[in-house]
């Protein structure tokens, strides 16, 4: 009797703690931010161009521009994960510079470089920054909005109103609230990050890549997006891939290749 009245006791209150620690280190789990010091010096092994793109509100957002050394066929605005900055994120720019495309990526609010703290709804706004900024100096034929994993979200969210060619998301979820462990916490959760929400409202073509192993995003919640696709859209999925090695597959860049405009 004393044990059941313990369990009566103890449970309620292991669960009220466990919303509560949801409730107080999400933003952590999800914001894993890197700062960078505003005097730190770039290194890549190819060209590029810094620029600090300000916001309405004080705050500036660290961006790199890398130029292909090809005949530019166009612009992909990238937008990376959850995790790192600009010193980690620009060593990717090979990948797309190859293809004939410039590439432009910005570190969120918080991270690197870039001042302001983050949020869900200041990366949507912040991403229409950088999209106005980047057709205000810049003409290019095609225009490509990239998202990996984090950014997938940011991504499909910029997706549904701004003009552009194409939507390619890398390793992305239906919801972020799906990468939590323990279902019984969900509900309560305050970050969407919802592709399922953007994803219909997307006129353009979308590529989605998912790997078969991935340990942060399943292949379980990317599939969950699959039938929210046009017949003009792809999904490829590569076996093998985890979330941050898809660029190790030769398959990744024959099907980037195939895709892009």
């Amino acid at each position: 009797m004393k044990i059941l009245m313990w369990l009566i006791l103890i449970i309620p209150a292991a669960y009220a703690l466990g919303i509560l620690g949801v409730y107080m280190f999400e933003d952590t789990l999800i914001f894993q931010s890197a700062h960078l010091r505003k005097d730190h010096n770039f290194r890549f092994d190819q060209p590029f161009q810094e620029f600090f793109i300000p916001t309405s509100d004080g705050d500036q957002l660290n961006t790199l521009l890398f130029k292909t050394e090809q005949a530019t066929r166009g612009l992909i605005v990238y937008f990376h994960g959850n995790a790192g900055n600009l010193q980690g994120w620009g060593t990717l720019a090979n990948d797309f510079t190859r293809f004939g495309y410039d590439l432009l990526i910005t570190d969120y609010r918080g991270y690197g470089k870039s001042t302001g703290t983050p949020s869900e709804t200041v990366l949507y706004y912040d991403a229409e920054i950088v999209w106005n900024w980047a057709q205000k100096n810049y003409s290019y034929d095609k225009w490509v909005i990239y998202g990996r994993s984090l950014g997938s979200a940011v991504a499909s969210k910029l997706a549904v109103t701004a003009s552009h060619d194409l939507l390619i998301l890398e390793t992305p979820f239906d919801e972020i609230s799906s990468l939590f462990p323990a279902n019984l916490f969900k509900w309560a959760i305050k970050n969407k990050f919802s592709n399922l929400e953007f994803i219909p409202h997307i006129k353009t073509r979308i590529i989605i890549f998912q790997g078969t192993d991935d340990n942060v995003v399943p292949v379980s919640s990317a599939l969950r997006l699959k039938p929210l696709l046009k017949d003009s859209d792809q999904m490829f999925i590569i076996e093998g891939g985890g979330h941050n090695d898809l660029r190790e597959f030769v398959q990744y860049y024959e099907k980037l290749a195939e895709v892009l405009p």
